[in-house]
């Protein structure tokens, strides 16, 4: 009995070294079991690391998109924008500054001289009208510039001292003024006049025209009758 007890206790124990081994496999495998999830699920990890990385990339360029397009929203619709709109229509439609009728220029004016004199005139007179074909009203002031050109010089027209305030000239519309001067009747030839030179009021750019009215003005030794110019106005209003 002795004997199998003892060869039991054999058996007994060997067994136990079996279980104790496979438990051992077992666990080893169970460690490699969950090691191997435990790397993928790192891999999965470092993927996710990286499409967050993107993704963190991907909603800089989304607000630097907003930012952008709230500032064209701001370009379209804010003050800036729709200031600057305001000004570009009113410099591009005003052509009167603040409102104000700006003076006529002398490339806007249509410029043409008449002999105005009436038999039994004691002086000539020649009518200067200007027409407005500028597209837009303009102001002129009241006296233009009047120059004679003669085969002896050129001949300043003086004002004759008529009160006038400046006008406006509608687009279209004409509006003359007057200039006398002293006929020839001594006889002589006197002082030939070759043209006339116009500025208008408050330019410097001039027009030549033909003179329309008497060829000559008497000799004289600055006691007879000036040239004169009128006021704008002063020889009828145009239509």
């Amino acid at each position: 009995m002795r004997v199998h007890r003892l060869t039991f206790a054999a058996l007994a124990v060997v067994a136990g070294l079996s279980l104790t081994a496979c438990n051992s496999d077992d666990g080893a495998a169970q460690s490699d079991s969950s090691s191997a999830p435990s790397a993928s699920s790192s891999a999965g990890g470092s993927d996710s690391g990286g499409s967050g990385t993107g993704g963190s990339d991907q909603v800089g360029s989304d607000q630097a998109g907003s930012d952008q397009a709230g500032s064209d929203q701001s370009n379209g619709n804010g003050s800036d924008g729709k200031g600057s709109g305001g000004q570009g229509t009113v410099a591009g439609t005003g052509s009167n500054a603040n409102g104000k009728v700006g003076k006529c220029r002398t490339d806007e004016l249509e410029v043409t001289a008449t002999d105005s004199t009436i038999d039994g005139d004691t002086e000539g007179s020649v009518a200067v009208t200007f027409k407005n074909g500028g597209g837009r009203d303009c102001t002129l002031a009241a006296y233009a510039g009047v120059d004679l050109k003669t085969n002896q010089g050129e001949l300043s027209a003086k004002r004759t001292g008529q009160e006038a305030s400046p006008m406006v000239l509608k687009d279209g519309k004409s509006v003359s003024f007057g200039i006398s001067y002293p006929l020839n009747k001594s006889g002589g030839s006197g002082v030939r006049i070759t043209g006339l030179v116009v500025t208008p009021p408050n330019e410097t750019k001039s027009v030549t025209l033909d003179w329309p009215g008497a060829a000559t003005l008497p000799v004289t030794d600055g006691s007879g009758s000036p040239v004169q110019v009128g006021p704008i106005g002063s020889a009828g209003q145009g239509g």
